[in-house]
């Protein structure tokens, strides 16, 4: 079985376990209908992946592991904030006419800032430290920038990482204010996975763990069904991730990653999304 899907399912059990509801306050999100979408949560939950082990995609069900990719691209590589960059439709709901989803996710990475060693972006300043200064305990980047929050058409939910060097092995925090558990949690996993391989090859360095951290780990209300359903699925070992030998971060494509032996088991029930 793979580790991925061991967390994912101790984590709903939580959650469906102890998790507290919501519906007594006025929350943000809404059903398609206008209907509060409510949810039970619980608070701080820390997942740990050795990324040397294996290569954390459930097998419950299907992660689209391409997609995932390209949006993790499309964030940390294109630095984009257009939808007109990114192959799939995930973030059509919150952008504005002009395909913008304004001065969120990739606009912040892209923005560059004077430091003593020059003038970088986040994530130049991430790669010129990790292979000049490697030592160093402040690898640190962030999309959760105040003074821009009421231009974004969402708050960042995976808003930062910061890395450490130990030995030879590069490790990631990835740290996220709110997870959507059935729609996302995987998803955001497989893409900091991806992208820590992608610092780790562009650095000299081997992956190693990725911890993920989240303050608000959440089922919807209309999830909650499906989510019980879907922690008791047949589950498989997990697939071989084999990356191609690029050390040039901005070299990478969807298509340097491919998973050998990805089995999985369906699992075809429409997923509401409230926005």
């Amino acid at each position: 079985m793979s580790r991925a899907d061991q967390i994912f399912i101790e984590n709903c059990k939580q959650i469906l376990e102890y998790g507290v509801w919501n519906n007594t306050l006025e929350v943000r999100p809404k059903w398609a209908d206008g209907t509060p979408a409510y949810t039970k949560k619980v608070f701080a939950l820390v997942n740990r992946y050795n990324l040397a082990e294996e290569f954390p995609i459930l097998t419950i069900r299907r992660t689209f592991f391409k997609s995932a990719i390209d949006e993790i691209l499309w964030i940390w590589q294109k630095k984009s904030n257009t939808i007109q960059d990114l192959n799939s439709k995930i973030w059509d709901s919150w952008a504005d006419e002009n395909g913008s989803i304004g001065k969120a996710y990739g606009y912040q990475l892209g923005q560059k800032y004077q430091f003593k060693e020059g003038v970088f972006d986040q994530v130049d300043k991430v790669l010129f430290d990790l292979k000049n200064t490697p030592a160093s305990r402040r690898i640190i980047a962030h999309m959760y920038n105040v003074q821009d929050l009421k231009d974004m058409h969402l708050y960042p939910c995976a808003y930062s990482m910061t890395f450490n060097v130990s030995g030879n092995k590069l490790n990631a925090i990835l740290n996220q204010r709110s997870q959507d558990m059935l729609t996302a949690s995987n998803w955001n996993v497989v893409q900091y996975s991806i992208l820590l391989i992608m610092f780790a090859k562009a650095s000299g360095l081997e992956a190693g763990e990725l911890v993920h951290v989240i303050a608000d780990a959440h089922i919807y209300d209309r999830h909650i069904p499906m989510v019980e359903k879907l922690i008791t699925q047949k589950q498989y070992q997990a697939p071989i991730l084999k990356v191609e030998n690029i050390t040039d971060f901005y070299k990478f494509t969807v298509d340097s990653f491919q998973l050998e032996n990805y089995q999985y088991t369906s699992f075809e029930d429409k997923i509401p999304v409230a926005i």
